[in-house]
């Protein structure tokens, strides 16, 4: 058995995230998902789902033909459907004594880092009470600023908050793959992929899911895109076999803190950097001084999210702020007395804090 396959029989905290393709496909998938979960969680493995679902299915009820396009009738869609989706979650595990509960989420609940402590604690108590949360994106009331794009970028920044271990994103195919038409059972960077763009019911194609998988590979976590219609896909992903593509864990995993600046958090814009204040970012060691500092770009205040980026326009990391764009601009390039008199207060004047940057890779 592959190594990497190995290790998901010793997955603990699982994250499965189903389409709304898939469940379009099949009305009986979720019953059969959630059989499996009750019959592989215990005491030591617990699911958390990620499902889509709500709009499909209330655009149906309110008698729309095809998916809508119009923000106002997404959001009635939403709030139409996401009850019918809920209940089917509700039957399924009740059949079997399991509690289903509903989270909704914007991203700007975790893009805050009160509301995200709050979202991490809430979902620590419901694993904690012996229930099953079934987490979707608060679409009633998301507008383009706070969406999450997805329910596959959803379930990525939702595997380090909960602790995941191995997120599953089921989908409508048989995994991830090549040039060639070809399963790829474990991703390699140098894949030529066949990127399917979806179409029908739902919004993430395979481009947004290897995002995806990326992404919560870098949190550490193993992840897994695949068939959402194979009988006892859970069960044969927990069992080691070679089922869908594999994306092992990042070797250079981020904390949930990190993973949030390089991944939740949307830039508010860029600080442009001078190669040797890049060569002091690369290793991770350094904050980034003004005398480092060529100019900004964009609009943003002391505490805001920033990419650091080279004069060739490569990014090179992500941090927070410690001062708005405009004191950025006035003490670029500055040092010694020359930045003194630019700068009121006690203490070195740092742009972006090592400890609240992180490098890209």
């Amino acid at each position: 058995m592959n190594p990497g396959r190995a290790a998901l029989t010793k997955a603990t905290r699982i994250v499965v995230k189903v389409g709304s393709r898939s469940l379009a496909g099949d009305r009986d998938l979720v019953s059969e998902l959630c059989q499996q979960i009750v019959d592989l969680s215990g005491p030591k493995r617990a699911f958390i789902v990620v499902t889509s679902g709500a709009i499909a299915l209330g655009g149906a009820r309110l008698g729309y033909r095809k998916r809508p396009k119009e923000m106002p009738k997404l959001q009635a869609a939403a709030a139409a459907g996401q009850s019918v989706l809920m209940q089917r979650y509700s039957e399924a595990l009740g059949k079997w004594g399991r509690v289903a509960a509903q989270v909704l989420l914007t991203h700007a609940d975790l893009a805050d880092r009160e509301r995200v402590n709050n979202a991490r604690q809430a979902l620590a108590a419901l694993l904690e009470a012996n229930a099953v949360p079934i987490i979707n994106e608060n679409d009633t009331v998301s507008t383009e600023e706070i969406r999450f794009g997805d329910n596959d970028q959803l379930a990525s920044m939702v595997t380090p908050l909960v602790g995941g271990d191995l997120l599953l994103l089921l989908t409508d195919v048989d995994g991830v793959l090549d040039e060639h038409g070809e399963r790829l059972s474990v991703m390699r960077d140098d894949a030529t992929l066949a990127v399917l763009k979806s179409s029908g019911p739902g919004t993430g194609g395979m481009s947004s899911k290897i995002d995806a998988a990326r992404k919560a590979s870098r949190a550490g976590a193993s992840v897994v895109v695949g068939p959402a219609l194979r009988q006892n896909v859970l069960a044969d992903v927990l069992a080691g076999k070679d089922v869908g593509t594999l994306f092992p864990p990042h070797a250079d995993s981020l904390r949930a803190r990190q993973h949030w600046i390089m991944y939740t958090l949307r830039p508010r814009g860029d600080v442009l950097v001078d190669d040797g204040a890049a060569r002091a970012v690369r290793s991770g060691k350094s904050s980034l001084l003004p005398v480092g500092v060529i100019g900004v770009r964009g609009e943003f205040l002391a505490g805001d999210a920033v990419r650091l980026v080279t004069v060739d326009g490569a990014e090179i990391g992500r941090g927070l702020a410690r001062a708005s764009a405009l004191d950025v601009a006035r003490t670029a390039r500055k040092k010694g007395p020359e930045l003194e008199a630019l700068v009121t207060g006690d203490g070195d004047f740092v742009v972006v804090h090592k400890d609240d940057l992180v490098v890209t890779v």
